[in-house]
């Protein structure tokens, strides 16, 4: 990736998933208990609330005054929201509740603690109040415009839900109604009792009075109206540059992280291009009792029956980015393509950037299906070429020949590399095709980068000297390859889905080792389910393998699998695992990859497919547009909020 995109994908260590709704009220209640014993002096109402909970008055206060706007907030806003078309789902509306509570909580104890040392008093506190709740208001209006995609006016319902449920009880218990010259009998006798119920309330409530109401509902416009303000100052730039809104963006991306939904999906379909993808696969079966059957007319499934060929193991590698997060787009592509097939699945990583991104999951099935078509289609050969290496510049290729076709492997390792542009892939191919090889298999081994920091993160781009080499050692493999002697091919396989999660930096593919048998030369391909290496872990793996192991060559190569990549943008392989345990784990699948070695025979074939990518330049036109917003969004947004709050405290002084 470049670097533009680099600090977008960081963002992620800000996200987190939203935990279950009755987590959130469980917390929301303890801080409303917490906030009501600092709050309120459980001495002056002793006899009228002593024995209700055992915990004392003043924490039941702080649960009703504070935490039953929470609950109703919790419960309603979802009903609301989903009653005027928007998407608010019980967790979403949980946590948001029990995050404008802590935003009340902390603007009232900052406002204590001022008015402790300056003297302001009580009435200067509930000042406060009246601005918690309009800053309430506006940060859940903001929130549901974003998730639900509701217009201002529509979104205000439920985003109104907290702050009128917490000034309808101070309306009730401060006596409010009391002061005002309306009513007559009726509402005297029969209404009174239940709408003014300060007697039954801490007597710091006395000092509301219908002033805070007023101005209560004045800053909540004032609020809104800055909250629309900074939405449309924001989503402009998205709507002209490239015709979506950034509201979309926010929600789908909110709702992938927050609870793994595939809102974000429906944004990238909005961004998408067509795009044509070739789809190699490279097979390899068993030898059929009798001798074997070079024309490709065999059926495996029928022969596997009657003691005939049998698919063993087969490299899927169509040219497109496994991205971009999660299971979103082709997040998770490894692993849909490992489970659709019978033989054991290799899926590499292919020389193509996040451009190549596919925009939907559904996208996956295309590529499926052409992969079962070119599985059916490879012409099997018994014979291949022992593997060479290859060294141009800083590209390092690993080659071997199956028949015609070939399997080459590139690396940049020691150096740091990320992703190679497709174009480079394209070009790297077709020049190790010139020396008369059919069919090519390219994998960008993906084993050694950095991370996401310093000014070079490693995309290699058309016409950079990294890209030539690459060329160029694919030329050079090109033509060692087309003349070297041939011979039987043995193959063995070993899998283990090992102990590691996603979290630790591997997928649910694990580690894959397949080693191949030409003439007693041995060659190990190691394919770990990960998104690129930690600097120097490939090397110690291939030194563990080929200088005090059993075999003649090998390469390690990720998958590049961004279901790995949920929440933490950065974690490559080797990160949060041990080094010493991953080389014990390979060391041992190779040595049960060779004891499994058995004649095959192998073929390469390519489909193309046609899918919606995320196209040239959009993902980095989006990179830069979500960068611009965290960049100056938030200076912005902190502008508007002082300036909202500088006119809020106008309105106090002179009201």
């Amino acid at each position: 990736m470049t670097s533009t995109q680099s600090d977008l994908a960081g963002l992620s260590r800000f996200i987190f998933r939203a935990p279950s709704w009755y987590t959130s009220l469980a917390f929301a209640l303890l801080i409303a208990a917490v906030a009501g014993v600092a709050a309120f002096d459980s001495g002056a109402y002793a006899r009228t609330w002593r024995g209700l909970f055992f915990f004392g008055r003043d924490a039941w206060e702080g649960i009703f005054f504070i935490g039953i706007p929470t609950v109703v907030a919790a419960f309603g806003t979802t009903g609301l929201d989903r009653f005027v078309g928007g998407k608010l789902t019980h967790n979403r509306s949980s946590l948001l509740a029990l995050i404008s509570e802590i935003i009340v909580v902390a603007i009232v104890t900052l406002a204590a603690i001022v008015s402790v040392f300056t003297g302001l008093g009580q009435r200067f506190v509930f000042d406060a109040l009246v601005v918690a709740l309009a800053s309430v208001f506006a940060f859940r209006l903001l929130v549901v415009m974003a998730v639900s995609r509701s217009s201002l006016l529509v979104a205000t319902v439920p985003a109104s839900l907290q702050t009128a449920a917490a000034a309808v009880l101070l309306f009730i218990y401060s006596g409010t109604l009391r002061y005002l010259s309306v009513g007559g009998p009726i509402l005297d006798v029969y209404l009174m009792p239940y709408l003014a119920r300060s007697a039954d309330a801490p007597a710091e409530l006395s000092v509301i009075s219908a002033e805070h109401f007023l101005l209560l509902g004045v800053t909540c416009a004032l609020y809104a109206l800055a909250v629309y303000a900074f939405v449309v100052a924001v989503d402009r730039p998205w709507r002209r540059s490239m015709g979506v809104s950034m509201l979309d963006f926010l929600r789908g991306f909110v709702g992938h992280v927050a609870e793994g939904s595939r809102e974000l999906e429906e944004f990238f379909q909005q961004l998408g291009e067509q795009a044509i993808v070739p789809v190699s696969v490279l097979s390899f079966r068993t030898v059929a009792d009798g001798g074997s059957d070079v024309d490709g007319t065999d059926d495996a499934d029928e022969t596997a029956t009657d003691g005939g060929a049998r698919e063993k193991a087969r490299f899927v590698l169509p040219m497109i980015h496994p991205g971009p997060m999660g299971e979103i787009g082709g997040g998770n592509f490894p692993e849909r393509v490992a489970s659709d097939c019978s033989a054991l699945v290799f899926p590499p990583h292919a020389t193509a950037g996040h451009d190549f991104n596919l925009v939907t999951e559904r996208e996956v099935d295309t590529i499926l299906d052409a992969a079962r078509e070119a599985a059916d289609r490879v012409t099997y050969a018994p014979e291949a070429s022992p593997s060479v290496r290859v060294q141009s510049g800083e590209a390092s290729m690993l080659g071997q020949a199956f028949g015609d076709d070939a399997l080459l492997v590139s690396t940049y390792a020691p150096g740091y590399a990320d992703d190679v542009e497709y174009g480079v892939g394209l070009s790297a191919a077709a020049e190790a095709r010139t020396s008369g090889l059919d069919d090519v298999l390219l994998v960008d081994a993906h084993n050694s980068n950095d991370g996401l920091s310093g000014p070079d993160l490693g995309h290699v781009t058309p016409g950079s000297q990294r890209a030539f080499d690459m060329i160029g050692a694919a030329g050079i493999s090109g033509q060692r390859l087309a003349t070297a002697e041939r011979g039987d091919l043995e193959l063995g396989v070993a899998w283990d889905e090992t102990p590691w999660e996603p979290m630790d930096g591997i997928g649910p593919l694990g580690v894959r080792v397949a080693v191949t048998a030409v003439g007693g030369a041995e060659t190990a391909y190691v394919l770990v389910d990960g998104n690129n290496m930690e600097p120097g872990l490939r090397g110690e793996l291939v030194d563990a393998l080929v200088e005090d192991g059993p075999v003649d060559a090998a390469e390690v190569m990720t998958t590049d699998t961004h279901i790995v990549n949920t929440v933490e943008a950065d974690n490559q392989v080797g990160a949060a695992i041990d080094w010493d345990e991953l080389r014990g784990l390979i060391c041992d699948l190779a040595d049960e990859a060779r004891a499994d070695l058995e004649p095959v025979e192998a073929g390469v074939a390519v489909e193309r497919a046609e899918v919606t990518v995320f196209g040239n330049d959009r993902t980095e036109t989006l990179a830069s547009h979500a960068n611009a917003v965290v960049a100056m969004g938030g200076a912005f947004a902190l502008s508007v909020i002082l300036a909202a709050v500088a006119v809020s405290v106008l309105i106090f002084l002179f009201a």
